[in-house]
């Protein structure tokens, strides 16, 4: 590991840990040897790093520093190119823009020495082809940001239609497709919603009752209900 990343990634496990921090825990977390991480906290605070403390003590940095901008590992630029890559090639039109908006910005911002890595990554995104949805699920995200319910003609698997009033909670993108989760009104329960059997969307202007990190602890709790529920049952042997 370069010094650089070191420094890096010294910076990166005090703000994780919160605490103090002991050199041999953090010579631990990196590979190194204490002496190394004396000398390295040494640098840091030559260059303004607000770290508190001493060899023997344990190390603080202080709350409120933020890290210069793109700050990134080799490894943590692989990870956002893919995951740019990803939506690009999955995300609606309007994600997909940014995505690639993204991977232009990053392109300029890196060091010369990584962009190589943004040009001609080493990593790939098999192709797919798009599912055809007559929503436009920017909406859908512009709804669950502002804390909106939803009104849905909704095409169920067995070809009936039925409208609903949804308290959106988030859009799951996968390989083909989308899901919304909601709360839904009719049902009274968390449903699944594919956006590729959603006939027609919109946001009304009624707000939502219930506070959002409430109803989406709610709907996660329910999601682990489900699964121990499903685990529980005896599975089929082959």
């Amino acid at each position: 590991m370069r010094k650089a990343e070191r420094l890096f990634e010294i910076v990166q496990f005090l703000r994780r840990v919160g605490g103090p921090v002991s050199a041999e825990r953090i010579a631990q977390e990196l590979g190194s040897s204490k002496r190394s991480v004396y000398r390295d906290v040494a640098a840091l605070k030559a260059q303004d790093i607000p770290i508190r403390g001493e060899a023997g003590i344990g190390y603080v940095l202080e709350k409120g520093f933020d890290m210069p901008p793109l700050m990134l590992t080799s490894d943590e630029l692989d990870a956002a190119v893919l995951g740019a890559h990803w939506v690009a090639s999955r995300g609606e039109p309007d994600l997909a823009k940014a995505a690639l908006n993204l991977l232009a910005k990053i392109e300029v911002v890196v060091p010369e020495r990584l962009r190589r890595q943004v040009l001609e990554p080493a990593t790939s995104i098999a192709p797919v082809v798009p599912a055809s949805e007559a929503v436009n699920s920017s909406m859908l995200r512009n709804a669950i940001r502002a804390h909106r319910k939803i009104s849905l003609v909704y095409e169920g698997g067995n070809g009936r239609r039925s409208e609903r009033v949804v308290w959106p909670i988030l859009l799951g993108y996968r390989d083909a497709g989308r899901i919304l989760a909601a709360w839904c009104e009719l049902r009274s329960d968390f449903r699944y919603f594919r956006t590729d059997r959603m006939v027609s969307a919109d946001t009304l202007e009624q707000r939502i009752p219930e506070n959002a990190l409430a109803l989406r602890a709610r709907w996660r709790t329910a999601m682990d209900q489900e699964r121990a529920r499903y685990a529980s049952q005896p599975q089929e042997r082959g």
